[in-house]
């Protein structure tokens, strides 16, 4: 399983620390010189109130089509525009969301995103290839 990642402030990183503590995940941070042809999942942060990182867009637009879900940190400070850089990434892309979490995430976010990305493995599985 691979999790692609954008983090600015340590926050989404801090997430995926912990999730390499509790699974065997190939994490990968993106960065403009990242070239990869596998599948994966995408966590990114929300920046300047609701905006998608410049970092995260750019990688999106070449990868869309890798990308099997995207979460992402925010502050619910920002209230309606709290984490919106992952439902901006899902409209224009069709890419599902599966969670949106406050910083660095509780283990309750830790463990919900790993189930999920679990349950996407499982149903990829199940499905029969054509």
């Amino acid at each position: 399983m691979t999790i692609y990642y954008d983090s600015k402030t340590g926050n989404v990183e801090r997430f995926i620390n912990k999730i390499r503590l509790s699974t065997d995940w190939h994490c990968v941070k993106i960065t403009d010189s990242l070239s990869t042809e596998d599948e994966g999942h995408l966590v990114t942060y929300t920046t300047k109130i609701g905006c998608v990182p410049d970092t995260t867009l750019r990688f999106v637009e070449q990868y869309a089509h890798l990308i099997r879900s995207v979460s992402s940190s925010g502050n619910m400070n920002w209230g309606t525009n709290f984490a919106l850089a992952a439902d901006k990434i899902a409209a224009k892309y069709s890419i599902p969301v599966f969670i949106k979490f406050e910083l660095s995430g509780l283990e309750r976010d830790v463990d919900s995103f790993i189930q999920k990305v679990k349950e996407y493995a499982n149903q990829k599985m199940d499905t029969p290839q054509q």
